[in-house]
């Protein structure tokens, strides 16, 4: 008969330990949570203290009750759940829920499902750590008075369905002041010229940029481009100076949640929450061949990029042996930050470096073995030398102008021999010549001038939101993938071609929080707020001090949105459009692809019809109407009410035509701007 109990979180985890320990163990797996707030209340009472009020999850009672059996045969009973704030809290609701006598209740955490791992851990149990359960109880309040207080009145005042969030508010305006500064961006005009030169005895040209004089010059227009082109008429190009050194690439940082994100969604095009899925899968345990189940990766919520000395070690003696020992760093890089960190947890690597992807190959699914390969090329190369390059940086002159050469030769691959980082520059440099001396003379082939426009900032996608809230120091590791998921599926913002796209509806609910809830939606308060729960987990802070600071105000704002916000109601705005079936006015609906028309008779007239609002000026292509459309993920573009007519425009058009070709202008916050990209003319309205 078992004496020992070990309680995990996941059934798949029960699997991998299991085979770790004796018969004398027994482990069961809680599933999550088994306690939380209850859905139908607020779930605390803010007269009585704000003590919070749990009740067991439902569908949970048989989990427990076996739980409960197995208790009573244990002379003690290890609480294993995940080694941060949810799991301390999950072991601490299991204590309360099975009521576990403190005499043979032991907490006990390793960051990677591993035979030594695990059996280490279970020489060193401890208590619960109560102040990280008060920092994640203090969170769940946080979050639970926002969404309880905040979504109904969004419901009143937009639709039935629709939340707000601590995390998920503070996303939702930052992707909405992206927008605004790309619809108000105004391109300027900037224009480059490259020339090629001739190397005596060489074929291949030497491309190089201009620069200017002794300080660099920006050309703003093709008058400026003409002028120095006829200042450079019959000039005699001459290198003037050959500048030699030597670069080192250092290697990257071992994989935190986040920088995994970003990694994982830019090299291998995964949305946030597939990422944290299959890592899941991978920590929990994979079925591996004469091994059993095994976890691959150390723990993947974490924002610490420390390594064991145990790990680093053998890192180093994988390297050595399979690259070379000029190969293995001589230093650790450690990540500087201002911020605090989860430094109790390890970076993401593998739980087994001697595991190469291609020896698992045939053990994981293809999406699993591409995020393992990652994460292992990623640990293996932060363990290695820095790659070095010659860099060599040449002066042409030309009458008084100087033109540009720089080219880079890899001496030492280094950590890339294993691991290239994602969406690097691959512009191929200039490969120069050895019979380039200084005082040589080229030989111009011909100047290439070309017009440009400054770009827009670009539109989030998930990594460069991630990366953002992490800089702002905005959730915490946990919470991004969730957060990105709640703003697609309740329609607020769109996803197409991994960029994020706000929504009218996302439009309508940021500009109320904006109005109702400054304090909500401040990036500044919410990163506090993130700051002072990481107080409370250490200690250094009692949470009903965060609890009690927060929850007047809040109640007071939502008392004053409920009156003040009155007006702002979406009411039906009744058309000229008249119903085919019962002759009455249609109105304007709101549905969870924007507004619709239906009839007002209903229920007992049911007849709707897509809205098509009108912009307000004529079509540029055949003189119709234009009317504002929507693609089929809800992102607003302007097209011709003619189906026959091809028009179409990301921004609204306006009836005036541009003075210096004629096309048709495009309104851009207080200008207008040509649509004609290689005209680029602007006018202020």
């Amino acid at each position: 008969m078992a004496k020992y109990l070990v309680i995990v979180e996941s059934p798949t985890k029960v699997k991998t330990i299991k085979k770790f320990l004796g018969s004398n163990y027994e482990v069961m797996a809680s599933n999550g949570h088994v306690r939380d707030l209850p859905k139908s209340q607020l779930g605390f009472d803010p007269e009585n203290d704000y003590e919070p009020k749990y009740i067991t999850i439902r569908g949970k009672g048989d989990i427990l009750a076996g739980l409960r059996k197995a208790v009573k045969k244990a002379d003690k009973v290890y609480l294993a759940t995940d080694p941060d704030r949810e799991g301390e809290a999950i072991s601490w609701h299991l204590a309360q829920a099975l009521k576990l006598d403190e005499k043979k209740m032991y907490r006990i955490t390793f960051n990677e499902i591993t035979k030594t791992a695990v059996k280490e851990a279970l020489k060193h149990p401890r208590a619960i750590d109560i102040d990280m359960v008060d920092a994640q109880q203090t969170r769940r309040m946080l979050d639970r008075m926002v969404g309880y207080r905040i979504s109904p009145l969004l419901w009143a005042k937009v639709k039935r369905g629709l939340s707000a969030g601590r995390v998920q508010s503070v996303a939702l305006r930052i992707i909405a002041d992206r927008e605004e500064e790309i619809n108000s961006f105004i391109p300027e005009e900037y224009w480059t010229l490259d020339a090629d030169f001739l190397v005596s005895g060489e074929k291949k040209p030497l491309i190089a940029q201009f620069y200017g004089k002794e300080k660099k010059i920006n050309i703003a227009s093709r008058e400026e481009m003409d002028q120095i082109l006829k200042d450079l008429e019959g000039a005699t190009y001459q290198v003037q100076e050959i500048k030699k050194g030597e670069r080192n690439k250092k290697a990257p940082l071992p994989f935190t949640t986040s920088t995994l994100q970003q990694e994982a969604a830019s090299v291998l095009n995964f949305s946030t929450q597939k990422t944290m899925r299959l890592a899941q899968q991978l920590y929990e345990g994979i079925e591996l061949k004469g091994e059993g189940t095994t976890g691959l990766i150390t723990y993947l919520r974490t924002d610490s990029t420390r390594i064991s000395e145990e790990a680093d070690k053998s890192a180093r003696e994988y390297i050595e042996k399979t690259y070379g020992a000029d190969y293995v760093t001589s230093a650790v890089i450690e990540k500087k930050s201002g911020q605090k960190i989860q430094d109790a947890h390890e970076a993401i690597r593998p739980s087994d470096i001697r595991r190469s992807p291609d020896k698992l190959k045939d053990a994981l699914s293809k999406d699993q073995y591409r995020l393992y390969q990652l994460i292992w090329k990623r640990f293996t190369a932060s363990r290695m030398e820095a790659a070095k390059y010659e860099t060599t940086s040449v002066k042409i002159r030309g009458n008084d102008y100087l033109f540009h050469v720089s080219a880079s030769r890899l001496l030492f691959d280094g950590f890339q021999a294993v691991y290239s980082i994602g969406n690097e520059n691959t512009k191929k440099e200039n490969v120069l010549s050895g019979k380039l001396d200084e005082n040589t003379v080229l030989t111009l082939k011909k100047f290439e001038s070309k017009q440009h426009f400054t770009q827009p900032p670009a539109h989030y996608t998930e990594a460069s939101l991630v990366r953002t809230l992490e800089e702002l120091g905005i959730g915490r590791p946990s919470t991004y993938a969730p957060t990105i998921t709640t703003l697609l599926g309740r329609r607020y913002v769109l996803k197409e071609q991994k960029n994020l796209y706000l929504t009218e509806l996302g439009e309508a609910v940021n500009k109320m929080m904006l109005k109702a809830f400054p304090g909500i939606v401040d990036v500044t308060f919410t990163a506090n707020m993130e700051s002072l729960l990481d107080s409370v987990g250490e200690g250094d802070l009692d949470w009903k001090v965060v609890v009690k600071n927060f929850y007047p105000d809040l109640d007071e704002a939502v008392k004053e949105a409920e009156n003040t916000l009155d007006k702002v109601s979406i009411a039906d705005e009744e058309t000229d459009v008249i119903c085919e079936e019962c002759g009455r006015n249609m109105v304007i609906k709101y549905g969870p692809h924007g507004k619709f028309l239906a009839c007002p008779a209903f229920p007992d007239c049911r007849n709707t019809k897509p809205y098509l609002e009108k912009a307000g000026v004529a079509c540029p292509k055949c003189g119709k109407e234009v009317i504002i459309r929507k693609t089929k993920k809800g992102r607003r573009y302007y097209g011709c009410e003619n189906t026959d007519c091809d028009f179409m425009s990301w921004q609204k058009p306006s009836d005036q035509k541009c003075p210096k070709c004629g096309s048709y202008m495009l309104e851009k916050g207080n200008k207008l701007l040509c649509a004609n990209e290689n005209c680029g003319y602007i006018l202020n309205k």
